[in-house]
């Protein structure tokens, strides 16, 4: 047999000839050398050096013919592995043509994707017709994000350019550039507020993570099979961003999955019903979601009118989708996963950083209840003190670097955040363009129930956000038209805040999950948005006969008759 860098160089050499792999220095490396004598060895001992001398050349004679039989050997094998290696070669030719093929497409792509929007923005399609180069830029940006893995295309980079591409157009269609500017310096500022919330929650809860201490929570659910720990995850999931809002809740829930399911395909579908649970749990309530608190800054609906309206529905929205989903989902079957014996510990004061954190979260909306300013404000000071916290506890440790901000701070997903602010600086230039405004109008005139202008209002938000379909529904319908606390204001804070479950960038909760579990649009089509609309048409459903059920049972002669009437 010949030795194993013998054949892995005749492997390695392919067809260069057999000459070659036989006298490569690689291989005579693993010649045996001749064996000598040293006379510092056998000090002054010729006698005996003499009479070791035919062993040794005897073992020179020996040595010769293991080198020969080498050469041999490694001619034979070079024979043999001749159609390995040519196999080999094949291979490799066919995978780099395969990389060329796919660097070609790719490039091919992005040509084209540059030349489209280059000729849309020098065109004067720009100048005569702003709203449909608008529109069609929206079109294939939001194409763009849904064929990210087909196309090899970052969405985050995608959005970015969409959102330029968007506001280049608002300028050049648009000759009063200082509106312009204006409308875009606004935009930016309100996008920034959930830029700053979602980069503090974000670090908080890394944070917290670092200190293992979602380890206090984990260790409380003990759920054996996967239907249990569905609706254990989905119920708490609901109740904190009711008390907190959809988006910390989604954050915080996520990263505790990852420490109660290790299947990466099982955990995906695990974020997406957090999805549906956050932004259920956050419509009921006045600080659930970003909507309803705009409906409850302008006074549209009050606290207590909107929790009493709104819980059963958002309640029946989790829970019919929950319970099918735990009997019929594949993903779900099953025992739970085997939880890995964790060897680390809570870090030190790991007990007093999770303390910490979640205070932090929860002073959010007492934050802005009691001041009045902004919640991300909220969020940043809980993030300062917890910043000084950890730099006062950790000080002098040089080994505990990983567990202090700066540290949490380059873990954080910042590629997700990016993509947040591409996809809502988008959304802010159709909005400032109007656009979002003539759909509202659009469904004024063409549907006269207000009971399916919120239902669509609702289902558009899966496209668009809901933010500014929301304001552009306040602006369409003032306190006159609809007073305080209205059916109709409650049905929209409902209809808004669920509706973006059905397509995975439709609420700020979907977009976060997106990039912290690498879901794809796709993926979540095919396998959530049944399921998302299955919930929000169920609490719809459930609204409406809450609210017409009273009246209708008040009509009936029996009724009538024993009221007295």
């Amino acid at each position: 047999m010949a030795p194993a860098g013998g054949f892995s160089r005749s492997v390695g050499a392919g067809a260069t000839g057999k000459t070659r792999a036989a006298t490569s220095p690689r291989r005579r490396r693993n010649v045996p050398k001749p064996v000598s004598w040293s006379s510092r060895a056998h000090d002054g001992a010729g006698r005996r050096r003499g009479s070791l001398r035919p062993r040794a050349e005897a073992r020179e004679e020996t040595t010769a013919e293991t080198e020969a039989e080498t050469v041999r050997t490694s001619i034979d094998n070079v024979e043999i592995c001749e159609d390995i290696c040519s196999t080999e070669d094949n291979f490799e030719v066919v995978d780099e043509e395969a990389s060329a093929k796919r660097s070609l497409t790719a490039a091919i792509g992005v040509g084209g994707l540059v030349s489209i929007l280059v000729s849309i923005l020098s065109s004067d399609l720009v100048v005569e017709h702003k709203e449909l180069a608008l529109s069609a830029v929206f079109v294939i940006g939001y194409a763009g994000i849904i064929l990210e893995e087909s196309l090899a295309f970052n969405k985050s980079g995608v959005g970015l350019i969409m959102a330029v591409s968007l506001w280049t157009i608002r300028m050049l269609g648009d000759g009063d550039a200082g509106a312009v500017i204006s409308n875009l310096n606004e935009h930016v500022a309100d996008v920034s507020e959930i830029i700053f919330f979602l980069m503090g929650a974000m670090t908080i809860v890394e944070i917290v993570d670092s200190h293992q201490g979602f380890k206090l929570v984990t260790k409380a659910i003990n759920a054996k099979s996967n239907e249990s720990l569905l609706w254990v995850i989905s119920f708490i999931t609901f109740f904190m961003s009711a008390i907190l809002d959809n988006l910390t809740s989604t954050i915080v829930m996520v990263s505790l999955l990852r420490k109660l399911v290790k299947d990466p395909e099982r955990r995906k579908f695990f974020g997406a019903a957090i999805v549906l649970a956050a932004n259920s749990g956050g419509a009921w309530t006045p600080i659930g979601d970003v909507t309803t608190t705009m409906l409850w800054i302008n006074g549209n609906i009050s606290t207590l009118s909107t929790m009493t309206s709104v819980f059963l529905p958002s309640l029946v929205s989790l829970a019919v989708p929950v319970a099918l989903m735990g009997r019929f989902a594949p993903e779900i079957q099953g025992e739970t996963d085997p939880m890995e014996e964790d060897s680390q510990d809570l870090a030190p004061r790991g007990k007093l950083v999770f303390a910490t954190g979640v205070g932090a979260l929860l002073f959010v909306p007492v934050f802005k209840s009691v001041t009045g300013l902004p919640p991300y404000l909220g969020m940043l000071s809980g993030l300062g003190v917890l910043w000084l916290l950890t730099d006062v506890i950790h000080y002098g440790e040089e080994d505990r670097q990983s567990l202090r901000v700066p540290y949490a701070l380059s873990r954080i997903d910042t590629q997700g955040v990016l993509f947040f602010l591409g996809i809502l600086l988008s959304i802010a230039a159709l909005d400032s363009a109007g656009l979002l405004k003539d759909i509202a109008l659009f469904l004024d005139t063409h549907i006269p129930n207000v009971d399916i202008i919120a239902a669509t209002i609702g289902v558009v938000s899966a496209l668009i956000d809901n933010v500014p379909l929301v304001a552009a529904t306040m602006g369409m319908y003032d306190l006159s038209a609809f007073p305080k606390d209205a059916e109709f204001w409650q049905l929209i804070a409902y209809c808004a805040g669920t509706g973006g479950s059905i397509l995975i960038i439709g609420s700020a909760a979907g977009v976060a999950y997106m990039g912290m579990e690498k879901a794809d649009f796709g993926w979540y089509f095919r396998k959530v948005t049944p399921w998302a609309f299955l919930e929000y048409s169920a609490g719809l459903g459930t609204y409406i006969l809450q609210s017409k059920l009273p009246a209708v049972f008040a009509s009936l002669p029996d009724v009538q008759h024993l009221l007295g009437h």
